[in-house]
């Protein structure tokens, strides 16, 4: 009797079939597999980048709500005095006391005068002593607690109208707050906050 009749070669070339279709599907899987591992990993970058901004972002709000609320409360100290003539005192978290002169005079602006000028040496100059501080932030707000930041918070008070020699009792605010030894209006600290006011008595 023959081995290799027309059954048994029917037979080899259905198992060769069966393993050429076997090895096929075994390759696409592999494929398959790889494309998925790279679309995930695509996504991971994805989200790493978002997660980044999202701190990012929240850092910035969180300095700029603080420097926002520093110069608000200058502002605030400014209109509750005698301005022109009186002073007031803002403790800080760390205990410190920090006169605010209402006097005409201060920090000097910037050359749109909208803003005041972070590059002057303020601290160098004796009689504007009582218009800028460095207020220290610390959680919680006790002499005690741990230092978050420090702010350099500086004003100026200037009379309306005293350049054409006019009388007038009305006087411009300016105060800027930002946080100190860091870059500012970048991706993670935000620019100064300013606050323009008039005030008068």
């Amino acid at each position: 009797m023959s081995l290799h009749g027309p059954t048994s070669g029917m037979k080899i070339m259905k198992k060769i079939e069966r393993t050429s279709l076997q090895s096929s599907q075994k390759g696409v899987t592999m494929i398959e597999t790889l494309i998925a591992g790279g679309i995930l990993a695509i996504i991971s970058l994805g989200m790493a980048g978002l997660i980044l901004i999202s701190i990012a972002a929240n850092n910035r709000n969180k300095i700029d709500s603080t420097q926002t609320m520093l110069a608000e409360a200058i502002v605030e100290h400014v209109n509750s005095t005698l301005i022109g003539t009186q002073q007031s005192v803002l403790t800080d978290c760390a205990g410190n006391s920090h006169t605010i002169d209402t006097l005409p005079g201060g920090a000097s602006l910037n050359a749109a005068g909208n803003a005041i000028n972070f590059s002057e040496d303020i601290a160098a100059d004796p009689s504007k002593v009582n218009y800028h501080m460095d207020y220290r932030t610390n959680v919680p707000c006790t002499v005690s607690g741990t230092l978050q930041a420090i702010y350099d918070v500086r004003w100026s008070v200037q009379l309306v109208g005293a350049a054409t020699g006019s009388p007038t009792n009305t006087y411009l605010v300016t105060v800027s707050a930002r946080l100190k030894n860091h870059g500012e209006g970048n991706l993670f600290f935000s620019a100064p906050a300013t606050l323009r006011v008039l005030s008068g008595n």
